[in-house]
């Protein structure tokens, strides 16, 4: 489907536990036009992944069912998912989660309380490119 500016629209799978924090995050990519779905868990992450791949993915680290580093793993496995990129968003900013993430296939990671809604939306763009 595509925008008023004649670009398609961009799906973003967005997986977080915290539902408020998701919902702030939501909230601010559709007002950008962006389609967002949420999911609660790393399991529903990867399926929701699975069944309709997203053209980018904004993922927790600390997940209920699965987390973060599992549901990265696997998507980096899958031959249809792997090229997704993967923005890890967490609250965790330690050298060494930082550096896992980053190692697994993570196109960046961001710190939550770095992160403000608008910023994240800015770098859509520019990492469906990279």
């Amino acid at each position: 489907m595509a925008t008023e500016g004649g670009e398609e629209e961009v799906s973003v799978l967005f997986i977080e536990d915290d539902a408020a924090v998701a919902e702030m995050y939501r909230l601010k990519l559709e007002l950008d036009g962006y389609t967002v779905t949420i999911a609660p868990d790393g399991e529903q992450g990867l399926k929701l992944a699975r069944d309709t791949p997203p053209d980018i993915v904004f993922l927790d680290i600390r997940l209920p069912r699965m987390d973060g580093f599992s549901v990265l793993e696997a998507l980096r496995a899958d031959s249809a998912l792997r090229r997704i990129p993967v923005i890890i968003l967490s609250n965790y900013g330690e050298a060494e989660l930082v550096e896992r993430g980053l190692k697994l296939g993570a196109l960046d990671y961001l710190i939550k309380a770095e992160t403000t809604p608008s910023s994240l939306s800015r770098g859509v763009g520019k990492w469906i490119k990279e």
